[in-house]
């Protein structure tokens, strides 16, 4: 044990995920000998549950159960509060890489400014995804990096942190969808100046029920910003019609001040024209769409506190 590990509170690590992937072995391999990671699935059908009783020192299996009125994800992140041993909680996800020193520099961060969340980069594995990397770089990580927005997939806080309790936040995060969303609203979070690339998508399909997700998660848990969001899609995309040269050329500028800004070294900036011509008609359809599929699950989701658990 390093004398900064002796230093600092022992830390619980929640990971959801069906399949043990290669962050669950990135992170058990960064413990502390105080710290644990809590690897949380719905059921002991689920891949990642033939592991108990084999995981790393250090590791457990938690079960979560299936979800009665919130997500799948939600529901992880619930159990997996309720079974952490200890007071400081770090989320993260499976779905993007862990690098040496990543849950160190967490600690680091916490211990200087508190409550911490790295910054999402959304990179697109399909051509929908793709043409979605400005948006995401601009209402995600630039969002991210300057709104005090939570992101799930990076983020340390304590349970004392809550600003209403925990008890509060856990009943909030058992009727919604979003777990970072709700985070957000209970805990004071400020964001690290360094980014994770995320991969997204993979099929045409996949993406589009993202972009619903994101465009609801935005609707209910910021209402003011999702309607910044729509007027301000569709007044650029009127200038991209009505003045295609300067439109284009000012919406490729932003795109690529925002790449720079993030150190994102990927040609999607150029999509930002097309991005926007396009945006308004799936905005629209994301706004008009009452159910959407994330994670082998069908959600309705009506408002905030009122989500059904639909069959796929």
């Amino acid at each position: 044990m390093t004398s900064t590990d002796q230093d600092r509170p022992p830390t619980s690590v929640l990971l959801p995920t069906v399949r043990w992937t290669d962050a669950c072995d990135e992170v058990a391999g960064q413990l502390g000998e105080r710290d644990e990671l809590l690897v949380i699935c719905d059921t002991g059908g689920d891949p990642v549950a033939e592991r108990r009783g084999t995981t790393p020192d250090g590791v457990r299996i938690v079960l979560a159960g299936e979800p009665e009125g919130c997500s799948g994800k939600a529901n992880a992140i619930a159990a997996g509060m309720g079974a952490a041993d200890h007071d400081r909680i770090v989320w993260t996800d499976d779905d993007f890489a862990h690098p040496d020193g990543w849950l160190a520099t967490l600690n680091a961060d916490y211990e200087r400014q508190g409550p911490t969340t790295e910054i999402p980069v959304f990179v697109g594995r399909d051509p929908l995804a793709r043409l979605f990397e400005p948006a995401y770089a601009l209402g995600g990580t630039a969002a991210v990096s300057a709104g005090e927005i939570a992101w799930g997939g990076a983020v340390v806080f304590e349970r004392d942190d809550f600003r209403h309790g925990e008890d509060a936040f856990l009943a909030d995060l058992r009727r919604t969808v979003s777990d970072d969303g709700t985070l957000t609203e209970h805990v004071d979070v400020t964001a690290a100046d360094r980014t994770r690339t995320v991969p997204c998508g993979g099929s045409l399909r996949g993406s589009l029920e993202r972009f619903v997700r994101f465009l609801h998660i935005v609707r209910f848990h910021a209402p003011r910003a999702a309607a910044f969001d729509v007027a301000f899609a569709v007044a650029f995309a009127a200038l991209c019609l009505f003045a295609p040269v300067v439109g284009v050329a000012l919406a490729t500028a932003v795109s690529a001040a925002v790449y720079a800004r993030f150190g994102v070294r990927r040609a999607t900036f150029l999509l930002a024209g097309p991005a926007v011509i396009v945006l308004p008609l799936f905005l629209a359809y994301a706004l008009a769409r009452r159910t959407f599929v994330w994670g082998g699950r069908r959600y309705r989701w009506r408002s905030l506190f009122d989500v059904e658990v639909l069959p796929v």
